[in-house]
């Protein structure tokens, strides 16, 4: 495809992009002299929704002009306003009622997860992990072995890609959950790698775990807003994710947390227990003993903080209205037109680590400079073009559907290309 086909193209579709309206619902920030950036972070923070400041103001004015009796008038009560939140959260996340709950930030919930579905044994004390998952999970992973009383070196297996391949294979982690089965605890895994954008075959890991009797608990950091998911039918153990990225929520907005209806009234299950988690009928009662909720929520310690709630409100509200199927139909083809044109760029200096195919990957792309040179990344900001830089060498890059165009796309391809060719 020529250049002005390209360009041809990226006018078209947004002339046709049934989703275009959401992008005025947000802030785009601004580069120099009051123009507008090209906003493809959203895989590391998500924009604001112009919605947001009232939405908290609304709160903050409730509190002034009602104190306390917050909790229980208004529209909704403070005392079930994540119901509406979490109802939506539910859908995005293909789970069932009772299933999800908003609570803590992302690391909290792994922890807490990991309290309950981490039950180790003298002979089945092993998780295995993706490569390279994001640090903040290894650091906990590593932790609770350690707390365990077993060592890292022993009951941590990492699955790396083979040499001179950034990606891991199906049948890679099939022979090593195979190989470890009998000692396998827990696969603990991100839906989408941080770091190299590959999107997990969750239903076949899920079934693999299940068949060698471990349990199987998702990151869904880089997954939720950013792909069709079906915890429930997956029969995922547990999952947790941050609403700050695709999901638009503030940032280091509470997170959200997924349990299996199957584990609602397993009382063998360890947990560690709060005031939230008890029953809401019986809450004020300050009774001594717990009584849970039935379903996720049982798993929440404190009342979730409101303001943080208002903020992420609007936002979630957007992704109720767009559909997440709609979402991502538009995801793949953005991000494979992103893809068309840094395919198109010939220097040898990059190359794409994220799957070929649109359905191994989200909306990021990493692209890999060898040898690394930061110039790059920085020169890209310096045009306005707000992306991120991972070690060693790794450019992400991620048009998110809910306010990227195909215009902006082109326009990244561009001035890269240009910029290439001075440095």
């Amino acid at each position: 495809m020529e250049e002005q086909d390209y360009h041809a193209f990226a006018l078209e579709s947004d002339h046709s992009d049934v989703l275009a309206p959401y992008r005025t619902h947000y802030h785009i920030p601004f580069h120099k002299e009051g123009q507008a950036s090209i906003y493809c972070c959203g895989n590391s923070l998500g924009l604001q929704h112009k919605d947001a400041r009232q939405d908290v103001n609304k709160e903050l004015d409730r509190w002034a002009g009602l104190g306390v009796k917050a909790h229980f008038e208004g529209d909704p009560p403070w005392f079930t306003y994540q119901d509406g939140l979490v109802s939506i959260m539910t859908d995005l996340v293909g789970a069932k009622t009772g299933e999800v709950t908003i609570m803590n930030t992302l690391t909290v919930n792994i922890h807490l997860m990991l309290v309950s579905f981490y039950k180790p044994t003298k002979t089945r004390y092993k998780i295995i992990v993706e490569h390279s998952p994001f640090p903040s999970d290894m650091y906990a992973v590593k932790s609770q072995i350690r707390y365990h009383g077993f060592s890292v070196e022993d009951a941590l297996v990492e699955l790396k890609p083979r040499v001179g391949e950034y990606t891991l294979r199906l049948e890679d982690i099939e022979e090593a959950i195979t190989l470890h089965g009998e000692q396998l605890a827990l696969i603990y895994f991100g839906s989408v790698n941080y770091l190299s954008g590959q999107v997990l075959n969750i239903p076949s890991v899920v079934s693999l775990a299940h068949r060698v009797g471990a349990f199987f608990g998702l990151d869904l950091a880089h997954g939720a807003g950013n792909l069709i998911l079906n915890l429930h039918h997956w029969q995922v153990d547990f999952a947790v994710w941050c609403n700050y990225k695709y999901l638009n929520g503030g940032p280091n907005s509470l997170a959200g947390c997924f349990v299996h209806q199957l584990y609602h009234a397993d009382h063998s299950l360890p947990r560690f227990e709060g005031w939230w988690g008890h029953d809401k009928k019986r809450r004020f009662l300050m009774e001594p003993d717990f009584h849970p909720v039935p379903g996720a929520e049982a798993w929440q310690l404190s009342g979730p903080p409101i303001l943080a709630l208002a903020a992420m409100k609007s936002a979630l509200v957007d992704f109720k209205s767009a559909g997440i199927n709609n979402l991502r139909k538009k995801s793949i083809s953005l991000t494979g037109f992103l893809h068309s044109l840094i395919k198109s760029i010939e220097d040898p200096r990059l190359s794409i680590i994220t799957p070929n195919d649109p359905e191994a990957r989200g909306c990021q792309l990493s692209i890999l400079i060898q040898p690394p040179d930061k110039r790059i990344f920085y020169q890209m900001l310096d045009l306005g073009i707000v992306v991120d830089w991972r070690e060693p060498g790794i450019i992400r890059i991620a048009p998110v559907p809910m306010y990227n165009t195909f215009e902006e796309v082109y326009q990244v391809y561009t001035r890269l290309a240009q910029m290439l060719q001075v440095l």
